[in-house]
């Protein structure tokens, strides 16, 4: 299946965020988007029971400047077996305007034994936009007992602060190498958060209370860094112990993080 979906947030009368473009084709859809806390709140769909070999799935997302939009997901993202050793493919493009900010907060992604799944991101944010960017990777259907069955993960992300890139990262995670030794390592059944961060200049990142939400080594390890590039742009990456402890983290860490920006959490309308 080859589908799409792209948005465009804009600004209506100065001050109210709304989608002045949509589109989208199936599997992808989307909720009606809701305005909270000055931000427009959008939960992205696959009605669909989730990513198959070969699907192909186009993401693109815009905001304009001064705009504010929070990208969600209601449930968690599945890929399925390989059937014919094909791979699954999304790719995700955002573009964030001077003065804008963009939230991504994604349900868990879990990939089912025999999956082969490749992503790319690009984040391209101008100076003054703000980006907060969440990814969660499960290891698989732990209930079931599978855990890190699939054939093949690969992951691209480019993060772009006006024409400067700040961070690239590359990984291929198989079984049957040593590509999932060190996530393995402190926890056999590790969840993997990450996280970029894109503060206005002035606003200092919260680095002591981060690094504190990883106090407990027996269920968290958890680090922060600065990013490349003379702005004011972090990572934060954690290996969690199950999903509980993950899904606690992800709430503590942007409710930080909004308490640094100095403001208040649009509701994602779940919790």
């Amino acid at each position: 299946m080859k589908g799409h979906l792209h948005l465009a947030c804009a600004l209506r009368d100065g001050s109210i965020p709304y989608l002045r473009e949509q589109s989208f084709c199936a599997p992808m859809h989307l909720s009606k988007p809701h305005v909270d806390a000055g931000a427009l709140v959008t939960n992205l769909v696959n009605p669909t029971a989730g990513i198959f070999d070969n699907d192909e799935i186009n993401l693109n997302f815009t905001v304009d400047p001064g705009a504010s939009l929070v990208l969600t997901t209601p449930s968690s993202s599945r890929v399925y077996r390989s059937r014919k050793g094909d791979t699954a493919l999304v790719r995700q493009t955002m573009t964030v305007g001077a003065g804008g900010f963009l939230e991504f907060y994604p349900e868990p992604f879990i990939p089912h034994a025999g999956a082969r799944y490749r992503q790319h991101n690009v984040i391209q944010v101008a100076p003054g936009g703000e980006l907060l960017f969440f990814e969660w990777l499960s290891p698989g259907r732990v209930a079931r007992g599978e855990a890190f069955e699939f054939e093949e993960l690969c992951w691209d992300t480019d993060v772009w602060s006006g024409d400067v890139l700040i961070a690239r990262e590359r990984y291929r995670l198989r079984p049957d190498d040593a590509s999932l030794k060190s996530l393995r390592l402190p926890f056999d059944l590790a969840h993997y958060l990450g996280c970029f961060v894109i503060l206005p200049e002035g606003v200092p990142f919260p680095q002591a209370e981060v690094e504190a939400l990883g106090g407990d080594v027996s269920s968290v390890y958890l680090g922060s860094a600065p990013l490349a590039g003379n702005v004011n742009a972090w990572t934060v990456k954690a290996i969690c112990r199950d999903s509980l402890v993950t899904r606690k983290l992800l709430k503590d860490l942007r409710t930080v993080i909004y308490q640094a920006r100095g403001k208040a959490q649009p509701t994602l309308g779940r919790y």
